[in-house]
């Protein structure tokens, strides 16, 4: 296949040549379904158009041939611009367009009515587009899609949603062709069998030089806990002057509005200085991504918001701030620098804390030996199937065996049983034996073999409410003037009602001043000068990988550590000899006295969330055992317990049955479930977000939710939201599962060392900020023996 001769003469014109992965991509334009793997800046994007442009030629039929697919709505107007400039350069006529929630409603109709060659959009609102009657018209040319970012959509329910939507697009246009691009990929045949379960051709771009990463050496060496790097705020000015335009990622939001602000502080040359996070206002992101594409930014203070594919091509350097925790997403970060093809990427890794310098040496191994990770994902949720279901019922009758079969033919609904689809079909329609009486919940009916929405106007709901992404309880935050009120982004509801005026919080790195909430609005004004709190904004708090903690274990059994600095090395020889270290097949117990407490310190590195389970779930085995546990602490790598009697037989504390036992009867009740079910309900339809174009506040929904979990779990504790509700909890907030691979590992390898006082490697656990009281026989013993001592010194006993 070959390029139309104005676009061919364009590229002579600009003197650029096709890269051998763009070419081939040209060659294999009329193979089912194609993944291709190529590094940051190498071209991808433009390569999956390339057999969209040849194949539209000079004189293009009218109709949509294309859909490009991301998961970002700042992506699609990026790759907009990028797109049209060879088309409007070669003058081709080919109309290209976007549709996101930005898009007006006017253009959104006319696009149904007359669709673009090139139609850019994102998982929800090509749901919407499927969910219409015409969706049929629309999709009736409709001859490739290109997916974006695929791995980062095949790590969420967005994904899951995106592959049931293209097994529909796939019954419109029986001939339509995927391509999945992708930059870091650890397991490419399991993403092509997600992409396309039956046939997917993998094309692997030449990887390109390998990145040029190293750890940040300060002169001063990084504390023994916390996070955010601000020891060496000198040293990353430093190298931000030493380079055009750097990118300073942090793993949360918080801890980028308190690095930007003490950069913003230390900053004597007045650098121009932004920061970019998801919680700031639209207009607030949008002032900086211009200015930054521009060259006005000397560095930008960062998040995940940056982490996927806006191409700025003056990025000469990345810092990442704190142990990246999973190889994959530092090796997309680092590709934010020197995005161009066969440029090497130079980063700087800087770890937040003592411990951090050993994941971060670990991570920087991985890098170099080209080893990513990646946790297997489970089957597809049920409550996006669901969801689903209501969608195509809203576009029109449809017959639940061709259904399931168009289920089945997606990458993560492969194992779906007929029982199981059935289960969700009834859900949909009745609502589940417990709400079945109720009108509300009666949404489908079967009519002539093929189901259809009961009544209509429930389609109008249903669109409403189409999506995967939960929205978090959240406040917009503007700035109290006479302008109307300056939009600044948003903070947790739970953090706004614990302000009262005149408390300070940070937000957009600027110090403002709490006056008060007004119509669901915090209201602020600028105070400079102040101590500020911090917003406790919705950051991901991402836990450890498996790679990398395999990578750490390894690396303590080393002989020395002559890659590590002198003092992370001489930390780690004196844990050898007071105590031990970790090792990958044996779990490592510390007991010891400190304080007037016993203490029992276990290295289970199984992630933050896994090993504070475990932590709540070994303190309720320890309380049976009379052993008074008073509270706890938790990090990825250790969980510290401190009681008043000393453990003298660590295995009864991680029996399997006993502590899944205990898992059950602690998630019953527990707003860990409450909050998951809310989640799954609103996915699956259960409950709206969105009524009459109205979105409800996170406390409506909240109260909704409540008071549906309490009603199935009293009389219907089978209904298919708890059973779903009850995995999303064990894989996600509690991970369970990574608790049983970590007993699975050391079977009943199991090391409880006695020592006499803390040991180097428990130390820095004290100073955790998160500590976690156990209110149980520990704290009435306490409170008697204070009463007793009491009563002795009055001569009372």
């Amino acid at each position: 296949m070959h390029l139309p001769a104005p676009l061919t003469d364009w590229l002579a014109k600009k003197g650029w040549t096709l890269h051998p992965h763009q070419q081939q991509m040209l060659d294999r334009a009329a193979t089912p379904a194609t993944l291709l793997i190529a590094p940051t800046g190498g071209g991808k994007t433009l390569a999956g158009f390339l057999p969209t442009l040849a194949e539209l030629g000079t004189t293009p039929p009218p109709g949509l041939h294309t859909l490009y697919i991301s998961p970002l709505k700042a992506l699609t107007a990026d790759i907009r611009r990028n797109l049209r400039t060879p088309v409007e350069g070669a003058s081709l006529p080919i109309r290209i367009e976007d549709r996101t929630g930005d898009t007006s409603y006017t253009q959104r109709r006319r696009q149904r009515a007359d669709p673009p060659h090139i139609l850019l959009t994102t998982p929800e609102s090509l749901a919407l587009l499927l969910s219409y009657e015409d969706a049929p018209k629309i999709f009736q040319s409709l001859q490739r899609v290109v997916i974006d970012e695929l791995h980062a959509l095949a790590e969420s329910k967005r994904g899951d949603q995106l592959m049931l939507l293209l097994s529909r697009l796939e019954s419109l246009s029986p001939n339509l062709r995927r391509v999945g691009l992708s930059a870091t990929v650890e397991d490419p045949p399991a993403l092509a069998r997600y992409l396309s379960p039956t046939a997917c051709d993998i094309l692997q771009a030449d990887p390109g030089p390998d990145p040029d990463i190293a750890m940040l050496e300060t002169e001063a060496p990084p504390p023994w806990s916390g996070g955010g790097g601000r020891y060496a705020m000198r040293a990353i000015l430093d190298e931000v002057r030493r380079h055009r335009t750097t990118l300073i990622f942090h793993n949360t939001r918080a801890q980028a509005e308190l690095f930007f602000h003490d950069l913003w502080l230390q900053n004597d040359e007045g650098l121009p200085i932004g920061i970019h996070h998801g919680s700031l206002a639209r207009e607030q992101r949008e002032r900086v991504e211009a200015a930054m594409a521009a060259g006005q930014l000397r560095a930008v203070v960062c998040t995940g918001s940056l982490d996927l594919g806006i191409d700025w091509g003056d990025v000469d350097l990345v810092i990442q701030v704190g142990a990246p925790k999973n190889v994959k997403r530092l090796v997309q970060r680092i590709g934010r620098a020197n995005h161009r093809y066969n440029a090497p990427s130079k980063a700087l890794i800087l770890p937040a804390n003592r411990f951090e310098v050993v994941e971060c040496r670990a991570a920087l191994d991985a890098v170099r030996d080209h080893t990513l990770d990646g946790e297997p994902r489970g089957p597809g949720p049920r409550d996006v199937l669901c969801q689903h279901i209501l969608m195509t019922a809203a576009s029109g009758p449809f017959d639940a065996n061709d259904l399931f079969t168009e289920v089945k033919r997606t990458g993560p609904y492969t194992t779906l049983t007929r029982p199981e689809f059935d289960a969700c079909l009834d859900f949909c329609a009745t609502g589940g034996y417990a709400l079945r009486a109720y009108d509300k919940w009666q949404r489908l009916l079967e009519k002539n073999g093929r189901w259809q929405l009961r009544d209509p106007r429930n389609a109008a709901v249903i669109r409403q409410n189409l999506g995967t992404i939960i929205d978090t309880e959240t406040l917009k935050v503007r700035l109290r003037n006479r302008l109307g009120g300056t939009p600044l982004g948003e903070v947790e509801e739970g953090f706004a009602s614990t302000l009262t005026p005149g408390d300070t919080f940070l937000i957009g790195g600027e110090i403002v001043r709490y006056e008060g909430l007004r119509e669901m609005t915090v209201e602020v004004t600028r105070q400079p000068g102040r101590d500020p709190k911090v917003a406790t904004f919705n950051g991901t708090k991402f836990a450890t990988s498996t790679l990398l903690t395999q990578r750490i274990l390894e690396i303590f059994q080393a002989d020395s550590w002559p890659d590590l600095p002198a003092h992370t090395a001489q930390w780690l020889a004196l844990q050898r000899d007071v105590s031990r270290l970790p090792q990958p097949d044996r779990l490592l117990v510390e007991s010891f006295p400190h304080d007037g407490r016993e203490h029992l310190c276990i290295y289970g590195f199984a992630g933050r969330n896994a090993m504070q389970t475990l932590a709540l779930l070994v303190t309720k085995v320890m309380e049976d055992q009379g052993l008074a546990p008073l509270g706890f602490t938790a990090t990825d790598y250790a969980t510290l317990i401190w009681c008043l009697d000393p453990v003298t037989d660590a295995a009864p504390l991680f029996d399997l049955d006993r502590l899944r036992e205990g898992l059950e009867t602690w998630l019953g009740g527990n707003a860990v479930m409450k909050r998951t079910f809310r989640a799954t309900a609103i996915i699956a339809g259960l409950i709206e977000r969105s009524h009459q174009g109205r979105r409800k506040t996170g406390r409506q929904a909240t109260f909704s939710s409540d008071i549906l979990y309490d009603t199935l779990r009293k009389y219907d504790p089978d209904h298919l939201l708890l059973q779903v509700t009850r995995e999303e909890a064990e894989r996600g907030l509690v991970d369970f599962s990574r608790i049983e691979d970590m007993l699975a590992r050391v079977g009943n390898r199991i090391d409880l060392i006695r020592l006499p006082r803390v040991t180097p490697l428990a130390a820095p656990l004290f100073l955790e900020p998160n500590k976690i009281p156990i209110h149980g026989t520990g704290r009435e013993r306490m409170v008697e023996d204070a009463a007793r001592r009491l009563m002795e010194e009055a001569g009372l006993a």
